[in-house]
């Protein structure tokens, strides 16, 4: 089967065209750098021919409101019409869980604008929504940086590494299309705060994380528990120990 990724070559991206391939698939990594740009359009249509899957990875280079908004309905709008024309028959979407529940932030009312978007198109879908990945746990303390210290709310979120997100996404888009919502997350709940600050001290950063219920999160406050699943979300198994015990690659020179 021909599965086009959309942002293939990023990080959920090149982990789910490898899990793709594995499982005998044809997986085309599709981006600006393979020269397939879903802004303009370039290449799409030639990527999509033969595809009976598509799978959208693709994030914002920017998170300013405006930008990304634009992103994510100029990209939605193409790249959904061209799946339309080419006959697509399941279109997957990565979001994010919480989505509607943080509509204070502009990057969350572009990801709801681009699942809107996705629910009015003729093509059968399935809407991926993950919680906050491990990767990520450096930008969001840098997100709360304030001096020798990080402020950060301790609302309860459940993150998950790369790699369970990636198997995920290739599950739903190797099944049928539910025409609706899934949630998947890590194996652990824990505070946000609490989290961050164990992610420092392993990682040898000595700043404090202060608690603080105030403290935006992405432009908005968590007054209640909003990053976390509804009930019976599909576990990942890479809890955060483990994550932190997995290799890493070198850092490019």
């Amino acid at each position: 089967m021909k599965i086009v990724v959309i942002g293939g070559t990023g990080l959920i991206g090149s982990k789910l065209v490898a899990q793709l391939r594995a499982r005998g698939h044809e997986a085309l990594a599709a981006s600006p750098n393979t020269g397939v740009n879903t802004l303009t359009g370039e290449g799409l249509a030639d990527a999509l021919k033969g595809a009976q899957v598509v799978v959208d990875v693709a994030n914002s280079p920017s998170f300013e409101d405006k930008a990304v908004l634009d992103f994510f309905e100029t990209s939605g709008r193409n790249l959904l019409a061209a799946e339309a024309r080419a006959g697509v028959q399941h279109h997957v979407a990565l979001s994010v869980v919480g989505t509607e529940r943080l509509l204070g932030s502009g990057y969350f009312r572009a990801k709801f604008a681009q699942e809107q978007l996705i629910e009015a198109s003729p093509v059968p879908y399935t809407i991926v929504r993950a919680t906050q990945f491990f990767e990520f746990l450096g930008a969001i303390a840098q997100s709360g940086a304030d001096a020798d210290t990080v402020r950060l709310s301790p609302a309860m979120v459940q993150p998950m590494a790369s790699d369970d997100v990636a198997a995920a996404v290739a599950d739903f888009a190797l099944g049928p299309a539910v025409n609706g919502m899934v949630e998947i997350a890590g194996p652990e709940r824990v505070s946000l705060a609490a989290l961050v600050q164990r992610y420092l001290r392993d990682t040898g950063d000595t700043r404090t994380v202060v608690p603080d219920a105030r403290a935006p999160y992405y432009g908005v406050e968590l007054n209640d528990e909003p990053l976390t699943p509804a009930d019976h979300p599909r576990l990942g198994t890479i809890d955060y120990a483990r994550w932190m015990a997995m290799p890493r690659p070198a850092p490019r020179k």
